[in-house]
């Protein structure tokens, strides 16, 4: 039997699991991984949440006159033990608001259990024109679907 493995990753019980392995490229000169390769980590892992969402960000740009775009206000990051070469890591990501004009997101990064960053995302979302716009109810919902679920 094959099993279906998607490249997305998969939210479960509200919190979105992306699975990624730690290439040469993303390290330094000792081995562990650079610090800046950390925002790429989770760059990936944010757009993959959107993704298994159901919400296509390409679309939300293009369908509506304003278009709808997010782009990242602030990041807070602790950078708790290094990944290294080699490592598999999980990227997870949760919704902890999502409603006018922002969505924060919690993300960490871990190897088996052990906490390696954790990081607090706020998403402005704005228009084509890069103004700040309100998050449509039906997006906000789709965002918000999983919050109850991330904290029981």
């Amino acid at each position: 039997m094959r099993r279906t493995i998607s490249l997305s990753g998969e939210i479960i019980e509200g919190v979105h699991h992306l699975v990624q392995r730690v290439y040469y490229e993303d390290t330094d000169f000792s081995g562990a991984v650079y610090h800046a390769r950390y925002l790429h980590f989770m760059e990936r892992a944010r757009t993959d949440y959107l993704r298994c969402l159901g919400v296509e960000q390409s679309a939300l740009y293009a369908t509506s006159d304003e278009g709808l775009a997010f782009m990242v206000h602030r990041m807070e990051i602790d950078f708790k033990a290094p990944a290294r070469m080699d490592d598999v890591i999980d990227v997870r990501t949760r919704t902890e608001k999502a409603g006018g004009a922002k969505m924060v997101l919690a993300q960490e990064i871990r190897r088996d259990d052990l906490l390696l960053i954790s990081a607090k995302v706020v998403i402005a979302v704005v228009n084509r024109h890069g103004r700040p716009r309100r998050l449509p109810e039906d997006l906000a919902l789709q965002f918000r679907s999983g919050i109850d679920l991330a904290i029981s």
